[in-house]
């Protein structure tokens, strides 16, 4: 996957320990947060890699800049990368002084630790988008899918109200092995991306559009009820886990 791989880091630590470059006291303390972190506040996953081949994220939002100072140093100490969604650049600003390893990605809002994805699947993954409003989410989606090993490529402000900007992708969209589309207002996009092509389509409803678009909610029922089939739906806002999805579809699908 993208990130060291918890099992790649534990056998360099037995390595590192056979061959005395650690001490035992340090073997048992690294030991101690394998599978999980055991601090009495927060509990980090150290074990989904092996369990998923997806490593942690971390939902950033509400989370207070202790616990994400404690989160962030935590995995710099077990030598794993991170991902943290939601995060505003004002808490960005704060974190970078104390941590100079971070990357920010704006309008994704996410932080990354300082370096380009390593991509690792053999497969690509697209994204789409209605509107130039719906960037920051379909942004996430992005971001997260190259940091999770995707190739992924992007095309934004191809929704439906003008037909010929996304009926234009048809033949890309059948190179790719999941297309994730990102759409708000009334949520058709996904709808109309599945009737153009066999690949399979993850579903991302935005809280953009006029009041009664509810948040989100309108689009996220359309998609839900899309007539066409093939179309898989994650919650409003949710490109991370739009990416998570197609990842595993995309691992499926080349091994």
């Amino acid at each position: 996957m993208i990130f060291n791989s918890a099992m790649d880091n534990l056998t360099q630590k037995l390595r590192d320990f056979r061959t005395g470059t650690i001490s035992e006291a340090d073997m048992l303390e690294f030991l101690s947060h394998f599978p999980f972190s055991r601090d009495r506040e927060i509990k980090l996953d150290f074990h989904r890699r092996l369990r998923r081949g997806v490593p942690e994220a971390i939902y950033g939002r509400s989370k207070s800049l202790d616990q994400l100072r404690k989160i962030i140093g935590k995995f710099m100490e077990m030598g794993e990368e991170i991902l943290v969604t939601k995060i505003e650049p004002d808490v960005y600003a704060t974190l970078s002084k104390d941590f100079q390893k971070l990357r920010y990605h704006f309008p994704a809002r996410i932080i990354t630790f300082d370096h380009d994805p390593i991509l690792v699947q053999k497969g690509s993954l697209l994204v789409v988008s209605g509107g130039a409003s719906d960037e920051a989410v379909a942004e996430e989606a992005f971001v997260s899918s190259a940091y999770l090993g995707n190739p992924t490529q992007r095309e934004y402000d191809v929704g439906v109200a003008c037909l010929p900007r996304i009926l234009d992708l048809q033949g890309k969209m059948d190179e790719h092995s999941a297309v994730i589309a990102v759409a708000g207002m009334e949520g058709a996009l996904p709808s109309v991306v599945a009737g153009l092509t066999a690949t399979p389509v993850i579903a991302v409803p935005t809280s953009i559009g006029y009041g009664a678009n509810f948040s989100g909610i309108s689009a996220l029922l359309a998609m839900l009820n899309s007539c066409s089939g093939g179309v898989s739906v994650v919650n409003i806002d949710n490109g991370f886990g739009a990416a998570y999805q197609a990842t595993l579809i995309n691992r499926k699908r080349q091994s």
